[in-house]
């Protein structure tokens, strides 16, 4: 890996299946240890039971409320500053509670390629 800067471009954002929209920040095969994204999640959306093969997630809350299902912990209400710390293989999924848009950083070790990625059997909704 060489150093260098990543520049955001806002234009690349994407919607997915699981009911967010997604900004990769840092994601590339040069650094094959972490990928770093920005998710965004409209007001009373809840994002698609998921799981993902082999890689830690952690998401960190920049904007907005709401709760996470991780596991098999109890759906936990969560804010700005607040920290998720997803295991490997663990079913996950987040809702936004708010009155505007849910945002959140997921930073995945080692990095996120669409092949780990797994639904657990439930579709986005509100």
């Amino acid at each position: 890996m060489k150093e260098k800067i990543i520049r955001s471009d806002e234009g690349s954002e994407f919607y997915t299946d699981e009911g967010s929209f997604i900004l990769e920040l840092s994601n590339s095969a040069e650094d094959e240890a972490v990928s770093i994204a920005r998710a965004r999640v409209a007001p009373g959306i809840t994002t698609g039971l998921h799981r993902l093969r082999g890689v830690t997630e952690r998401y960190m809350i920049l904007k907005g409320k709401g709760y996470v299902e991780v596991g098999d912990l109890p759906p936990t209400d969560v804010g700005p500053g607040d920290v998720i710390l997803i295991p490997p293989d663990c079913t996950q999924r987040i809702t936004n509670t708010g009155t505007g848009d849910m945002l959140f950083l997921a930073v995945c070790t080692p990095r996120f390629t669409p092949d780990i990625y797994e639904e657990a059997g439930e579709a986005p909704g509100q």
